[in-house]
């Protein structure tokens, strides 16, 4: 399976990087009702990086695209700085026609460290693409023993 990781690894390595935005639990709680923007560059990726301190919590996205189809990822690392070569992909890239319908994901904080939602342009040489995102974090219930 060493193929299939590489794909997204040689990105973070050696593609051009548009636009990173970094996000903690607090930002992603307190995300609002609407959606965000981001813009990539035509043969180039961007990132949203969010910060988990710990296991548990659920995020949950939703986005689209404008205009075309764009590709998207999602990888693990347990600190930002962390070699890519430790990096895991939890999400194979996959080309989305979020052009079309609203894509929607989730993902359930298994390990605490940086899960990056990776969008990725570099197979449009000329067209450049938006993407506009929502983003959900629901915490764990946490069962204290009374019944209401």
């Amino acid at each position: 399976t060493l193929d299939r990781q590489d794909a997204e690894i040689q990105l973070l390595k050696s593609g051009v990087l548009t636009s990173a935005v970094p996000l903690t639990l607090e930002d992603v709680s307190h995300f609002g009702e609407g959606p965000r923007e981001l813009f990539i560059r035509s043969s180039c990726y961007s990132v949203l990086s969010i910060t988990m301190p710990e296991p548990g919590p659920t995020v949950s996205w939703v986005f689209s695209s404008e205009p075309k189809s764009i590709a998207f990822s999602v990888v693990y690392r347990e600190v930002d700085d962390a070699a890519l070569e430790q990096a895991k992909v939890l999400i194979p890239l996959t080309r989305c026609n979020s052009h079309q319908e609203t894509i929607q994901g989730q993902l359930k904080v298994r390990r605490p460290g940086v899960y990056t939602l990776l969008f990725d342009n570099s197979y449009s040489r000329f067209i450049s693409k938006n993407i506009f995102y929502h983003l959900t974090v629901e915490k764990p219930v946490i069962y204290d023993g009374s019944d209401s």
